[in-house]
């Protein structure tokens, strides 16, 4: 466990914040805190995860959007577009009126999904961005 403890001011929505107490409450944390404190080891591991990503794999990146959004759309097909040596195949769903649903198969060189994922999760008219990956040759 941490010996050492920082304070930090966090500024989040209202609706973000009633949605995470109800998960810290649901899952018995004793504190925002500790709550806050295993979400950022949960991405820590991901990122990490992410780091290792390498050699053949097939995968999907899912990803959620407002296409009313200015610019999301140009964004998307230019990344796409970049990225055409292992992207197979995309799928889009509309959600509802606003908002719309891809997902990205992929396949291909590890480190270059790492990219793709880059380039898309630093976007902030993205709501939403997982990646997912398999190595082929172990199933």
């Amino acid at each position: 466990m941490e010996s050492e403890l920082s304070r930090i001011g966090v500024s989040l929505p209202d609706i973000l914040l009633d949605k995470f107490d109800v998960i810290i409450n649901n899952r018995g944390y004793s504190s925002r805190s500790e709550g806050i404190r295993d979400a950022i080891r949960g991405y820590i591991r991901y990122y990490d995860w992410m780091s290792d990503i390498e050699g053949q794999r097939a995968g999907n990146i899912t990803l959620a959007y407002n296409h009313k959004q200015r610019g999301v759309e140009d964004l998307l097909a230019n990344i796409q577009h970049e990225f055409t040596d292992i992207i197979q195949s995309t799928i889009h769903i509309h959600l509802d009126h606003d908002n719309c649903m891809e997902v990205i198969i992929l396949q291909g060189e590890g480190k270059r999904m790492t990219e793709i994922y880059e380039n898309l999760v630093k976007n902030k008219g993205l709501q939403h961005v997982k990646l997912n990956t398999i190595i082929p040759s172990e199933i």
